[in-house]
This record gives C-alpha cells, structure tokens and sequence, in this order.
C-alpha cells in the first residue's frame, strides 16, 4: 500500500497547484464562487461558499486515485456535490474528462465561455507530479476495505478572502491563505479507524519578489505495527517546515499550549486562559489547527461545538496517531473521564453517519473534538476541563 500513500501525496500537490492557480487571478477568481444552498451549509456561518476550485479538487481526487487503484473511487467520499451552476442558470456536472481539451471544454461552460481560464484549470488537472521516494516502507492493507475522506479546501472562507500579508504569532497564522489546506485521509470501512493521511498547505510561503505561493505537504501512516510519518528524521521522504520549531512540543511533561476557535465557548476559552497565559492562540481551519498540533507549535487543539466533520478529522488524525498521538471525542472523553470508566481513549472514527442527523451533519463531529501530540497532554486538557465543570 506504499503505492496509495504515494498516490495520494501526489493527487494533493495537484489539487495544491489548482488551488494556486485558482487564486491566481483575482478577476477570474471572483467568477468561481457560488453560495451554497441552504442543505449544504456549514450553520457555523451565515454565509458560506463553495468554489469550483473546491470541486474540481475534489473530482481529480476521484479521479486520480480511481485510474490507480479501480474500485477505490466508489469508497472516496467528501464535502461538496460535483454540481456547479454558472452564470447562465445551467447545471453543470463538474468531472474530469479522460483528456485535458474535454475537461477544458466542460470548464469553459462552468466559466462562461472563458477559454482562457478553462484551459488553465484543465491542465492543471490533467498535470503530473514527480516525487521522491516517501520511505514508508513496505506494508499491506487490503485495498477494498478502505475509505477515503476528502476536504477539497479546508478553510473556504480564508481562501476567498485570500489574506497574504497575515503576520504570525509564535509561528501561528490566526488568518490568511496560510490556514488553507486539502486534507486527504484514509479510514478502514469496517472499524472507522484513520491509517492514512496527507494534509497539503498549498499557501505556505510567499515569495516577495515574484508573489507567487509554495505549498508544504505532510502525511502519516497508522496501521497496526505500522507507525511512520514525513517528520520522522528516517523518512526518506521527509520535508523540512520553514519555521525552526517543528518539534517544539515534547511528549511528556505539562501542558503549555492550545489552539482555538475564535468562535469557541467563553468558558472554555477561560479555562485554558486562566492555566496557560499567553499560550493560547487562535486560527482559522480546522485542518490547520489540526496542523499545528502535527508540528507541535502547539500541545492541543480543542473544539468543543459540533461544526467540524469527518473530512476535517480524518487526514491529521491519521498523523497524529503516527505520532503517539490522536484526536478523540471531547464529549465523550470527558464523560467516561468524570465517570471514572476511562480505559481507552474515544478516538474519532469515520465509518458511521449520525443518528437521525441529515445533510452535512450526518457526519459532524457532534461531541466536538481534542486533537493531541501525546496522552500526558491529553490528560492535562481532561483536568483542566473536567475541574471548570465542562
């Protein structure tokens, strides 16, 4: 299964360099947004919006992986619908063609007839990647009993503002095209647990002379004995962040830092206020939350509504456990915790839907979430929590 991870890394630096290219010209930009209907929104926003940068990403991924892998593509599944209306009324399937004039051709519908930005995209879909060798190592899992979860563009809103001039605290972006990313992960069907994932930051340095983005990608595997990751020192594959605190956080010792919501609850914004003085931070994206925990600019990140999916989680968690980490159920967590039954941790999983729940929010994180590098700190988030009665 060497071959999927690898599979996978490349479709994402694909999907990267659509997202970049999307962005790149802003009067062609503001021609790809389309408010979502009212089934499709994400209720943590008044307004939310879907891209054809987001669903074109979301097709090459079927795509791409589907060609390699025959089967697979009936078991990817993501945020958005393939449909797109343009500027005329018509309904459109977004797909990709079996050759770049063909999707141009279907493109150039979507856009109005604009040749020029259809060709664009088209070969942006169509285009190769080369890679190194990863050094995942050989490992097998049977391909039929996988899954795949899909967030095209993690952090819309940030990517249609398109913020490039964001000034990082501690490393930390709050805004900007930097907390956009395409999260990629992989999932038994039978257990729901996360064995893979890439979680590609197409915005990660801007350069000053040409203004033009460079993206960053990192992946994971967690299957069985199985435990490797790009930031091991012996991956071969492994990339170097631009930021000189990669490995910041230990993985023992006390709790020190947490990201957040802006949106998150006053008490629980308290709570980690009152415990940690400056070291709570804010970001957009639940991905690149997620992100920040994967490189340990932070301890934690928690989430305590219910506006994160399955295809926010399953990418990063995936890492996360590659690392000796995890993501789990904040809810549930807390209550086997105060009930004192706490035997294993209530990781996510991302093969059951809901009950009763319907659209987007059969597969929302209805406990919200709690995604750590280590399991002292995430005993230290527990007390913390548990002694302000959350």
């Amino acid at each position: 299964m060497s071959e999927l991870m690898h599979a996978l890394v490349r479709v994402s630096e694909k999907a990267a360099d659509i997202a970049r290219a999307c962005r790149q010209e802003e009067s062609l930009f503001s021609l790809l947004i389309e408010e979502k209907k009212e089934g499709e929104k994400n209720k943590k926003f008044v307004t939310d919006f879907k891209t054809l940068a987001d669903v074109l990403v979301q097709e090459v991924i079927k795509h791409d992986i589907g060609k390699q892998f025959p089967g697979i593509e009936n078991n990817i599944f993501g945020e958005e619908s393939n449909e797109f209306r343009n500027g005329l009324g018509e309904k459109i399937e977004v797909r990709v063609c079996e050759t770049e004039q063909d999707t141009s051709r279907l493109l150039c519908k979507v856009l109005g007839e604009n040749t020029e930005a259809a060709e664009v995209l088209a070969r942006a879909a169509h285009s190769d990647f080369a890679l190194p060798d990863l050094g995942t190592g050989d490992f097998s899992i049977p391909l039929d009993s996988l899954g795949v979860w899909v967030d095209p563009i993690d952090s819309t809103f940030q990517y249609i503002k398109g913020i490039s001039d964001s000034v990082p605290n501690s490393n930390i972006y709050s805004e900007g095209l930097q907390c956009v990313t395409v999260l990629i992960g992989v999932y038994h069907l039978q257990t729901g647990a996360p064995v893979m994932g890439v979680v590609n930051q197409p915005f990660a340095v801007l350069d000053p002379e040409t203004q033009r983005w460079t993206g960053q990608y990192y992946w994971g595997i967690s299957s069985g004995s199985i435990n490797v990751n790009s930031l091991q020192s012996s991956a071969g594959g492994a990339k170097e962040h631009h930021c000189s605190t990669l490995a910041a956080s230990t993985q023992q010792g006390a709790l020190c830092s947490v990201v957040l919501s802006t949106g998150e609850a006053e008490c629980v914004k308290r709570v980690f206020l009152e415990a940690l003085k400056g070291g709570v931070h804010y970001a957009a994206g639940a991905g690149y939350k997620s992100l920040c925990v994967v490189l340990g600019l932070v301890d934690v990140y928690v989430f305590s509504e219910d506006t994160t999916f399955r295809w926010d989680c399953c990418s990063p968690h995936a890492i996360l456990r590659s690392m000796g980490g995890g993501m789990a159920d904040l809810k549930e967590i807390l209550r086997l915790r105060h009930d004192g039954t706490l035997e294993e941790r209530p990781e996510l999983m991302y093969h059951t839907p809901v009950q009763d729940a319907t659209g987007p929010d059969r597969w929302a994180n209805k406990g919200g979430l709690i995604a750590y590098r280590s399991k002292a700190h995430l005993n230290e988030v527990l007390k913390l929590l548990l002694k302000a009665s959350l």
